[in-house]
């Protein structure tokens, strides 16, 4: 079973191919932030995701009101 570090790395990197942050895979992120301590690489991997949607590289599907992942 895969740890939930690399979980957050692979919902961020899934954001990255596809353009778009599901609705789904950051409920699932929030989850994890509220879970566990964070790794290096999720934090890295969740500093990326930032850029990318502040820079419209990826879109979210939840509403502009709710709070990105982590931030």
């Amino acid at each position: 079973m895969p740890n939930r570090g690399s979980m957050i790395d692979r919902l961020v990197r899934s954001a990255l191919q596809t353009g778009c942050l599901s609705v789904e895979s950051e409920g699932l992120i929030r989850q994890l932030l509220n879970t566990q301590l964070q790794s290096e690489v999720d934090l890295k991997a969740l500093q990326l995701l930032h850029s990318a949607v502040q820079q419209g590289r990826v879109q979210r599907e939840a509403p502009e009101s709710v709070a990105p992942p982590g931030l």
